[in-house]
């Protein structure tokens, strides 16, 4: 069972953190835009290495964590919803196909943020259910799963799903 976290999804002290990238995995706005932020020019260069034709929707890589206190970031590209993807399969995917890259990696401790809840317009309350379902539901080998919410108001909605 995931808890939650409030708090900057970049200082966590896990083995991966999730990142919200979009398709050309070049960094971006938002959750994107901090992590390869944070973690220096490292990330990028690994992200143009290892997807030089970036990810589809739905879909989950890895790259090095840089300069994050994380030893991996698990990239992972949500549906824009408000460009009408609005298929929850690739929104469950995601949490999914992370899960499963964590624990190809080894990875024991996870943080994911909200995918597709900030700029790609997810409705939150489904955003947050998704989340819960998908990973409460995951065979997984990883022991603490983390969703950091930024904001208060989030945090209280991501706790009030958990409890």
């Amino acid at each position: 069972m995931p808890t939650a976290v409030r708090g900057d999804i970049t200082t966590q002290q896990v083995d991966a953190i999730v990142n919200a990238a979009n398709s050309a995995m070049r960094g971006g706005g938002g959750v994107d835009g901090a992590i390869h932020r944070a973690g220096g020019p490292a990330v990028l260069r690994d992200c143009i290495d290892r997807f030089p034709d970036g990810l589809p929707t739905g879909e989950a890589g890895w790259t090095t964590g840089g300069d994050l206190p994380s030893r991996w970031v698990i990239h992972t590209v949500g549906p824009n919803h408000r460009a009408g993807q609005t298929d929850r399969s690739l929104l469950t995917s995601c949490y999914r196909r992370s899960l499963e890259v964590a624990d190809e990696l080894g990875a024991r401790s996870i943080a994911f943020p909200l995918i597709s809840a900030g700029i790609y317009g997810w409705p939150k309350d489904d955003a947050i259910a998704a989340a819960v379902e998908t990973i409460s539901g995951a065979r997984t080998a990883v022991q603490d799963v983390r969703i950091v919410a930024f904001d208060e108001g989030t945090f209280d909605q991501v706790s009030r799903r958990l409890a």
